[in-house]
C-alpha cells in the first residue's frame, strides 16, 4: 500500500536529514495523496529523495512529526515497542531508578524519540501526556505496551490546556486503565517521602525534572536561612529542612499546592520550614521592605512566555525576580536561578543575572550551571528538549 508524501519546499531538506523531528507547515510544499489526520506519510525532498517517516496532522502547526528515517519502515506496533523499551532501559539498567516507590520519567517526547508522549512513572501508576495527535490515536496499543513493560496498577492520562485544541486532540483527564490513583499516593525521593497529586497536581503531578538540583542545592543549606520562591509543594525547601537549614520559607500562589506542602512536611516529620501563601512578586517585594535576609534564595517560576511575542514580557519578570532576590540575600548568600522557558537560552539568562547584579551593586559568581534530572535527556538533534537550566551562583 501506498504510503502518501509530504514534499518540501526546494532547500529545505537539511534539518531533517540531521533528524530534527518537527517539519512546520512553512516548509512544505505539497501533498501527495489524501492523509487522514495522524496518518503515516513519507517525508521527501524537492527532488523526491526519502528523508524520513512520520505522522501527519493538517490541524498542527506542526504537520509532519518525524519518527523513522529508514526506508519503507513502518510506524506499526514493534517501531513504537523498540522506542519504548529504548526509553525503559535508559532509567532501568543505566540510571537504576526502578525501585517500587520511586518517581521518574518514562519516557520525554523528542529526548526519547517519541515526539509527542509523556510518561511518569509515579510508584505503582503511570501518567501519560499526548500532545501528537497521531500517537493520541495510537493510544490503546501504547498504553499495552506500557503496561506490559512496567506492571503498573493504574494509567492516569493528563492533558495540557491549549495543547489538545492545537492538535485536535479530544481528550479529558482520568483513568485510563486500571484502578485510579489515590489521593494521598507518595513517592520517595532521596529519603523524602513526597505526596503528589495525579488529578490536580502541577505538570504530570509533580516537577520531577528538578530531582537532581533539588540535591545540588540542599548541600549548600545546612544552617542557613532558605527562601523557595514559587515553592509548589515543598520542593527546595523540603529538601533545604531535610539537610539542616536553620529555616526555610516557602512562598506560592496556591493554597492547594501549599497544603500539599504542608501534609509533606508532616509526613516527614520536618519542624524548621513555614509556608505563606502570596503572589510572589508581591511578597518579596514587602519582604524587601522590611530588609528580611536570607542567605539561600532559590527562584524556580513557572514558564513565563509560551510563544515568542511574551518573550519581552517574560524576561521582564525574570529580572525583576532577580532585583528582588539579591536585595534579600546576605553577604556570601547562594542564588538559585531556575528557568523552564525553553524560548529562552541559558546565555539570556546569564545575562540577565548579570545585569541584575550591575544595578544592585552585588559582585555574583556563577558556580554551577545545571539542567534537568537524568530521566529528561537532551536530544542533540532536538535541542529544545533542553528547556530547563538551572544557574547557582554565590553573591557578595
Amino acid at each position: 500500500m501506498s504510503v502518501p508524501k509530504v514534499v518540501l519546499k526546494p532547500k529545505r531538506a537539511q534539518p531533517f536529514y540531521a533528524r530534527h523531528p518537527w517539519v512546520f507547515a512553512g516548509a512544505i510544499e505539497r501533498v501527495e495523496g489524501t492523509p487522514a489526520d495522524g496518518d503515516e506519510v513519507d517525508l521527501v525532498s524537492f527532488t523526491g529523495k526519502f528523508v524520513a517517516r512520520g505522522l501527519f496532522n493538517a490541524q498542527s502547526k506542526i504537520r509532519v512529526r518525524l519518527y523513522n528515517w529508514e526506508p519503507d519502515s513502518p510506524l506499526d506496533g514493534a517501531f513504537f515497542r523498540d522506542r519504548l523499551e529504548r526509553a525503559v532501559r535508559l532509567r532501568h539498567d543505566i540510571l537504576k531508578l526502578n525501585s517500587p516507590d520511586a518517581g521518574y520519567r518514562v519516557v520525554f517526547s523528542e529526548s526519547d524519540f517519541l515526539s509527542g508522549m509523556v510518561v511518569d512513572k509515579y510508584g505503582d501508576w503511570l501518567t501519560v501526556q499526548f500532545t501528537a495527535l497521531g500517537l493520541a490515536r495510537r493510544q490503546e496499543e501504547i498504553i499495552g505496551m506500557l503496561r506490559e513493560l512496567l506492571k503498573p496498577r493504574g494509567v492516569y492520562l493528563r492533558t495540557e490546556k491549549g495543547i489538545g485544541k492545537l492538535e485536535g486532540i479530544e481528550l479529558q483527564d482520568g483513568t485510563l486503565w486500571g484502578e485510579a490513583p489515590p489521593a494521598d499516593l507518595s513517592i520517595v525521593e532521596n529519603g523524602l517521602r513526597i505526596l503528589v497529586n495525579l488529578a490536580e497536581g502541577q505538570k504530570t503531578g509533580y516537577y520531577l525534572d528538578q530531582r537532581d538540583n533539588r540535591v545540588a542545592v540542599a548541600r549548600l543549606c545546612n544552617g542557613k536561612r532558605v527562601l523557595d520562591a514559587f515553592c509548589y509543594s515543598g520542593g527546595f525547601g523540603l529538601y533545604a529542612a531535610k539537610a539542616g537549614a536553620a529555616e526555610v520559607l516557602g512562598v506560592d500562589g496556591s493554597e492547594p499546592a501549599l497544603e500539599l506542602a504542608r501534609r509533606n512536611v508532616a509526613a516527614n516529620g520536618l519542624t524548621n520550614i513555614a509556608f505563606d501563601c502570596a503572589d510572589v512578586f508581591r511578597h518579596l517585594t514587602e519582604m524587601v521592605a522590611v530588609r528580611r535576609q536570607f542567605d539561600v534564595v532559590v527562584l524556580d517560576p513557572p514558564k513565563f512566555a509560551r510563544n515568542r511575542a511574551s518573550i519581552p514580557d517574560a524576561m521582564k519578570g525574570y529580572r525583576r525576580l532577580h532585583q528582588l532576590a539579591l536585595k534579600l540575600l546576605a553577604k556570601d548568600g547562594i542564588l538559585v536561578s531556575c528557568c523552564c522557558t525553553g524560548l529562552i537560552a541559558l546565555q539570556d539568562l546569564e545575562e540577565l543575572i548579570a545585569q541584575a547584579a550591575v544595578e544592585g551593586r552585588r559582585d555574583l559568581q556563577i558556580i554551577e550551571r545545571r539542567g534537568p534530572s537524568a530521566d529528561h535527556p537532551v536530544a542533540v538533534t532536538c535541542r529544545e528538549s533542553g528547556y530547563l537550566k538551572c544557574i547557582i551562583s554565590r553573591v557578595n
